[in-house]
């Protein structure tokens, strides 16, 4: 990668000076008491979210819940769009440019999964009370703050609950937000929540590629048809091919097999076998070398097997279905919005870092629109799981640099 050149020390003077103007505007500091003295109703927003199922396109329930707390509050042109995305404006000006605030609704868990949560101290207990109860929460609380305070920032401010973020949604809210919405070509950059922790920030966007991979055939007995071509065997051969393709350190480049499926007895020949695979990089060529070579080993073990019966019928197909796919980018380092956010962490004293993740800002970076990710404060673990926990200890930290990133983003006047 081509080395860019360093950041102005005036750009940086420029954005700190601008972030302590902010924080001591008298409004700023009712904010900051605001989301400071609220932490119980944080908390029961919190668990009345988690208990309520949102798994992969299925998040309607999560929809309305959003909807009625943002028309509650107040906000403008409150709407849920065709997808199950919630949008809701602080202060409506048609035609001025946007600043997005986001977090995602949806969860990894299934239909049917108990979503009990419980409560030990300072710690939330129950599945996806983090990852992302704690993003929509915390997107609640700014919002409230803002409306409570009656700050008004310069620009309009898109308060945004997105379906799809989760494994197969694909970002699918996200890329309708950006692709089909009337406020596509408006939106300047977007802030998003997603999880615990206010120590980090995304500055790349991490690409990856879902498969799912078929073989197909006649099946039958394992006695009298031996010799049928098994789907399970020409599966385990592509497999094992690729599992010793070459994945670069740097870039980092990973793969993964998650999911395999076939067969319906022991003393069966399988009809099908079928196999799900996550490629992951940084790079999109590295990206697109792994999908290559994924191809090609599936197509190898395609060949190798009898392929027609003597009858001449087609015995053994192969599918190769693409059921995800993320792009890869990269805020260059002098992104106002990073200088924003480091700006923010000095202020408050936040030891930071970059990252790169997958998130809902892959979206818009992939774009060129300005995108960061960030934490909701506090601090969790167990994502994904159904241990799944969050720590609210210092969860206004998290809250004051959200608010201060978006006033910062805005524009905001005493």
């Amino acid at each position: 990668m081509a080395s860019r050149p360093p950041i102005p020390d005036s750009s940086r003077a420029s954005a700190q000076r601008e972030i302590t103007r902010i924080a001591e505007m008298r409004s700023v500091h009712a904010a900051f008491s605001y989301l400071h003295n609220q932490e119980m109703e944080f908390r029961r927003w919190q668990r009345e979210l988690t208990e309520i199922p949102a798994p992969p396109f299925g998040e309607a329930a999560r929809s309305e819940w959003l909807r009625q707390r943002f028309t509650a509050l107040g906000l403008e042109n409150v709407q849920r769009d065709d997808l199950g995305n919630v949008l809701g404006f602080l202060h409506h000006k048609p035609g001025a440019p946007l600043i997005g605030i986001s977090a995602h609704l949806d969860t990894v868990f299934p239909h049917g999964t108990a979503l009990q949560t419980r409560e030990e101290a300072n710690r939330l207990y129950g599945p996806g009370i983090s990852d992302n109860a704690a993003g929509v929460t915390a997107l609640l609380a700014v919002a409230h703050a803002l409306k409570r305070t009656q700050l008004k920032p310069v620009t309009n401010v898109l308060f945004i609950g997105n379906v799809g973020e989760e494994g197969e949604g694909n970002l699918r809210g996200m890329r309708h937000l950006f692709a089909s919405s009337p406020w596509r070509d408006a939106i300047r950059s977007l802030l998003v929540i997603d999880g615990a922790g206010a120590d980090t920030y995304v500055n790349q966007a991490l690409g990856s590629r879902r498969f799912e991979i078929t073989f197909r055939g006649p099946g039958g007995h394992s006695w009298s048809d031996f010799g049928v071509p098994n789907p399970i065997i020409l599966l385990s051969r592509a497999l094992a091919r690729f599992s010793d393709v070459h994945a670069p350190e740097s870039p980092r480049t990973t793969f993964n097999v998650g999911v395999v499926s076939g067969g319906t007895s022991v003393n069966s020949i399988p009809e099908s076998a079928t196999a799900r695979v996550d490629l992951r990089s940084a790079s999109m060529e590295e990206l697109q070398k792994l999908e290559d070579r994924l191809r090609e080993c599936a197509a190898e073990a395609w060949r190798e097997a009898p392929l027609t019966h003597r009858s001449g019928e087609l015995k053994i197909t192969l599918a190769i279905e693409s059921i995800g796919d993320r792009p890869a980018a990269e805020l260059p380092p002098d992104a106002r919005i990073l200088q924003i956010v480091r700006a923010v962490d000095k202020h408050l004293r936040i030891e930071s870092f970059p990252r790169l993740a997958s998130t809902d800002a892959n979206v818009p970076l992939a774009l060129g629109i300005e995108a960061t990710t960030i934490g909701a404060g506090g601090d969790g673990g167990g994502a994904h799981t159904l241990r799944e926990w969050f720590d609210c200890s210092n969860r206004d930290l998290g809250l004051k640099r959200i608010l201060l990133v978006l006033l910062a983003l805005t524009g905001v006047q005493e």
